[in-house]
């Protein structure tokens, strides 16, 4: 392969441009030992492209390096398969290439079952999938992942109906029937996606719940989250739609948002992508703008973020992780609640940001990867992840 031909390979590869047959033509080319050289070139000059992936270390870089071409590319490839449509999984310090040459995903939400996945089936850290719990008015807790489709229970003249696997809906009911409320709640491990009564849709992340009426009334629609939740809201100007987050409001009429409140977050983010919402804590309020990002504090301040990467925001909901700039806690947080795993720390952790893109259906050790570019250790035991220095 020549020069020419190989830099438009490896530029189309990194726009997500190539067939499967020209993906394996140029990964193929890393058994020529002057292709090799090209490729040595290519990777040292994304490692360079610190905005990218924050690394500066100049020993580092070349330790990554040296990682990347050290002559496992032919097991990874043979491994994992290359994919239609691929996306390269980045990772912590090599962002880019490291991993494009290592790990590859495929963008379908049904992605095909591989190799991988049969050997991660004695782990009991395992991916979350479609998992809830409903709560009725009397207490009836109704767990969702094990129920068939159709109705599954009845609130006055309301109707409770599982669509298919991971979606609720209300049908019936009207402005003078009896409210009740119900909770849906996600454990760790868990999501699932519930269309509200007035046709508005909520996409619910793992370890969160969702109160709701089983019907709208009155002068508005309230609902009190906690968690995480991805918000497209049916437009209503006559009653105004608000999220109540522990002693936070978002009030909208029709919009897309996404909220972020989990207990052990720093703050209470809520992010917009279309329309407009207002955010108010207390005296204090904000109307946010397509792209910004408000954040409630513990100590009461409220501030706003301008440009905020909307896909890394709701990247949970769209089926993969996007670590941008991620602090190693922020990282191991999201994957204990998605994984069902407890999260600990031995030794003196080092202090690195991460960044990457990866499906949230892959094997935890292959999400993992991403620390070990970065020599940051671990092991599992059981439903326990040990991070070592």
């Amino acid at each position: 392969m020549d020069h020419q031909t190989f830099s438009n390979l490896l530029k189309r590869y990194l726009q997500e441009e190539l067939s499967q047959e020209e993906a394996s033509r140029l990964l193929d080319s890393l058994e020529d030992s002057a292709m090799r050289q090209e490729w040595e070139r290519a990777v040292s000059g994304l490692l360079r492209d610190s905005s990218a992936h924050g690394l500066s270390d100049p020993a580092r870089m070349e330790a990554v390096k040296q990682r990347i071409m050290a002559g496992s590319e032919r097991k990874a490839v043979q491994r994992y398969g290359v994919l239609r449509r691929m996306r390269p999984v980045w990772a912590a310090a090599a962002v880019l290439t490291a991993v494009l040459v290592t790990l590859y995903i495929t963008r379908s939400s049904h992605p095909a079952p591989s190799v991988a996945a049969a050997e991660e089936a004695p782990l009991q850290v395992r991916p979350g999938g479609n998992k809830a719990v409903l709560y009725l008015a009397g207490g009836r807790a109704i767990t969702l992942d094990t129920a068939d489709n159709g109705a599954i229970a009845s609130q006055g003249s309301v109707q409770v109906i599982k669509l298919d696997s991971g979606q609720l809906a209300y049908q019936g009911g009207g402005a003078n029937g009896e409210v009740t409320f119900n909770t849906l709640a996600t454990p760790k491990g868990g999501q699932f996606r519930l269309i509200l009564p007035d046709g508005s849709t909520v996409w619910l992340n793992a370890a969160s719940s969702l109160r709701f009426p089983t019907a709208f009334t009155g002068r508005e629609r309230v609902v009190e989250l906690s968690g995480e939740a991805y918000f497209e809201i049916a437009r209503n100007e006559k009653m105004p739609f608000r999220v109540k987050v522990k002693d936070m409001a978002v009030q909208v009429l029709g919009t897309h948002f996404n909220v972020m409140a989990y207990d052990d977050e720093a703050s209470i983010r809520t992010t917009l992508l279309e329309g407009s919402v207002n955010v108010k804590r207390g005296t204090h309020a904000v109307e946010l703008h397509p792209g910004q990002q408000a954040s409630v504090h513990p100590a009461g301040n409220l501030t706003v973020l301008d440009n905020v990467d909307v896909e890394e925001i709701v990247a949970w909901k769209n089926g993969y992780f996007h670590f941008n700039r991620e602090s190693l806690q922020g990282v191991m947080r999201q994957i204990g609640r998605w994984y069902d795993a407890d999260i600990t720390y031995e030794g003196n952790v080092p202090d690195r940001e991460f960044g990457g893109k990866i499906a949230r259906s892959s094997s935890v050790k292959d999400v993992l990867k991403i620390l070990e570019l970065s020599d940051v250790r671990y092991r599992i035991e059981g439903k326990k992840i040990i991070v070592t220095p």
